[in-house]
């Protein structure tokens, strides 16, 4: 199990415990962490699990393959830390992963 915080636009925390091998959209489904709204389930096929990834982070995640950088064209306020957290799995070595949602989804 790893643990993710995520951030609200207005600064409030929450700390989820998620399931290696699992992503961080459904660590935030199952938890019911606001703002993550995953209409297409983590099929990669829209952009409203769109997060960004804190910058002390974004080395272990990774950047995003090419359908994902396609998918985040419909995201809102895309930064370059931003990721869509369908795509994030879960390991081990994200224990303690920092993300924070955008105000809206796209």
């Amino acid at each position: 199990m790893a643990k993710i915080t995520f951030i609200d636009p207005a600064g409030d925390q929450r700390v989820v415990e998620a399931e290696t091998g699992s992503t961080v959209m459904e660590a935030a489904i199952r938890n019911d962490v606001p703002g993550i709204d995953a209409e297409c389930g983590g099929a990669c096929s829209c952009a409203t699990c769109h997060v960004y990834v804190d910058e002390q982070w974004t080395e272990k995640v990774g950047g995003p393959e090419p359908m994902e950088e396609d998918m985040l064209d419909f995201a809102y306020d895309v930064r370059p830390n931003s990721r869509l957290s369908c795509q994030i799995k879960i390991t081990p070595e994200l224990d303690g992963l920092v993300v924070a949602t955008p105000e809206r989804q796209g």
